[in-house]
C-alpha cells in the first residue's frame, strides 16, 4: 500500500505477546530518551547530581550544627561557678540592699592578685591569699543606654563586716582598707563591704586573675597605648619605648599593674590608667567587628570563659553573650569610666577615704538608675591641694571627673 503522496506505508507493528508489554514499554523509554541515557548520559546524571548535593548540604548543616553544640559545649564548660558566695550571701540577705525595681544591673568586677595558677607564680610567691588588686562596680542601665564602671581604690578605709574565712571561722567586724574584705573572706565578704559602703545591690559578679586579663587582651590581637615616656619597670615585667604601640598579654598586664614607672606614682593615677585601658578594650571589641564575626569572637569567648569565676546568674555561655550583646548596643561614649571621689585618708596619706557629699551623690545615681555624667578631669600633677574637697557640681545632674571609651589611651 501506498500513502497519499505515494510513499510506501509503514506497516502496523504487530501487537506484543504477553510478558513483553514492559519490555516495549522500556524499549521506548530508551528509544525516547536522551542518547547515552542508558550509560550515564545528560538524564540520570542530573537526577544523581542533585541527590548527591542534597546529601551533601545535609551533612554540612548537620556538621555545622554538631560544630556547633560541641563549641557551644566546650565553652559552656570553661565557666567556673562560684557557689559559695552566694551560699554565704543568702546568711545576710536581710541586711542586703534591696534589688533594683528596674531592668538596671550591677556586676562587680574583681581583678584578683593571686600567684596561684599556671603562670602565676611570676608575679611574686603565693602565701595562700590574695587580695582584690583592681574592684570595679559596673552599672548597666535599664534600657541599656548606658553604662558606668565606678573604680574602687584598693587602700580606701571602709568598714568591712564580720566575713567567713575559709577555714570556717569568722572575722570581726573592722575598719580596714577595702581589699583586705577579699583577702579574708573572698567574694561574699567584697560584696558586703560594697554594698555597706554604696548602699547599691550587687546582682552579679565576675573575678579573673592575671594570667585571664592576658588571654583577653590577646584574643583581641592586642590594645593600643601611647606612653609620654620610656618604661621600664621590673617590679611590673614593663619595658616599653615612648610612643604609639600595641600591647600584648604580657605588656598589657604590666602598663595596667605599674606603679611606681608610670606618672607620679600614685594608686589614683594607675587606676586612671586601667580605666583608659579597658575602655581602649572596648572601643576596639565593637569597632573592629569581634562580635559579629564567629571567626574572631570565638578566640575571645574562650579566653574569656576559660579565665573567669562567676554566680551562677553569669556562668553559661547565653548569658556571658546577653551580657556582651548588651554592651554592644551602647555607643561608646556612653560607657564611662571614673573612680569613686576620693583624697588621702586624714590619719594615713598612703591610705583614702571618700570625698563627701560627692561620693554619695554618686552612689545614689547608681542606686536610683540615673544618668551619671562624666567629664575629663585635670592630672594629678596639675592638680590644686584643695581640689579634691572642692563640692560637687551644683547642676540637677552632678558632674564627675572621668573618661568614656570613645577616648581610648591616646586621647
Amino acid at each position: 500500500m501506498t500513502d497519499r503522496a505515494g510513499t510506501p506505508a509503514e506497516p502496523d507493528p504487530p501487537a506484543p505477546e504477553d510478558g513483553a508489554a514492559g519490555d516495549a514499554g522500556a524499549g521506548d523509554a530508551t528509544a525516547g530518551a536522551p542518547e547515552g541515557a542508558e550509560d550515564g548520559g545528560p538524564g540520570k546524571p542530573r537526577r544523581h547530581w542533585l541527590r548527591w548535593t542534597a546529601l551533601g548540604v545535609s551533612v554540612v548543616v548537620l556538621g555545622a550544627a554538631g560544630a556547633g553544640w560541641w563549641f557551644y559545649r566546650k565553652l559552656d564548660g570553661n565557666i567556673t561557678t562560684d557557689t559559695t558566695a552566694a551560699d554565704e550571701l543568702r546568711r545576710y540577705e536581710k541586711e542586703r540592699p534591696p534589688a533594683s525595681a528596674s531592668a538596671a544591673r550591677n556586676i562587680l568586677l574583681i581583678g584578683s592578685d593571686t600567684r596561684s595558677g599556671e603562670g602565676n607564680e611570676r608575679y611574686g610567691r603565693d602565701k595562700g591569699t590574695q587580695r582584690s588588686d583592681t574592684v570595679i562596680l559596673l552599672h548597666l542601665a535599664a534600657g541599656k543606654g548606658s553604662a558606668t564602671a565606678v573604680s574602687l581604690p584598693r587602700d580606701l578605709m571602709v568598714t568591712v563586716p564580720s566575713c567567713r574565712k575559709p577555714d570556717g571561722s569568722r572575722t570581726r567586724e573592722q575598719f580596714e582598707q577595702f581589699n583586705l574584705a577579699f583577702e579574708v573572706g573572698g567574694t561574699a565578704c567584697t560584696i558586703r563591704t560594697v554594698e555597706k559602703l554604696t548602699g547599691t545591690r550587687v546582682d552579679h559578679h565576675m573575678v579573673i586573675d592575671f594570667q585571664g586579663f592576658k588571654k583577653m587582651v590577646d584574643a583581641v590581637d592586642g590594645v593600643e597605648v601611647c606612653l609620654k615616656e620610656a618604661v621600664d619597670d621590673a617590679d611590673a615585667h614593663l619595658k616599653l619605648p615612648a610612643g604609639r604601640q600595641t600591647l600584648h598579654g604580657e605588656q598589657a598586664l604590666g602598663f595596667v599593674r605599674a606603679r611606681k614607672s608610670l606618672g607620679n606614682g600614685s594608686d589614683t593615677e594607675r587606676m586612671d590608667r586601667q580605666q583608659q585601658f579597658l575602655g581602649a578594650l572596648v572601643n576596639k571589641v565593637q569597632s573592629n567587628g569581634v562580635l559579629l564575626n564567629p571567626a574572631r569572637l570565638y578566640p575571645v569567648l574562650d579566653a574569656a570563659t576559660r579565665s573567669i569565676t562567676t554566680d551562677a546568674g553569669l556562668d553559661s555561655l547565653r548569658d556571658l553573650y546577653d551580657l556582651a550583646r548588651s554592651m554592644r548596643a551602647i555607643p561608646t561614649e556612653r560607657v564611662q569610666f571614673l573612680t569613686v571621689p576620693r583624697r588621702p585618708y586624714t590619719y594615713n596619706a598612703n591610705r583614702d577615704e571618700l570625698v563627701q557629699p560627692a561620693a554619695s551623690q554618686l552612689f545614689r545615681q547608681l542606686r536610683e538608675d540615673r544618668p551619671v555624667v562624666v567629664e575629663p578631669g585635670e592630672k594629678d600633677e596639675d592638680r590644686k591641694p584643695d581640689d579634691a574637697e572642692a563640692p560637687p557640681s551644683p547642676a540637677p545632674t552632678p558632674t564627675f571627673t572621668g573618661r568614656s571609651a570613645a577616648e581610648g589611651t591616646c586621647s
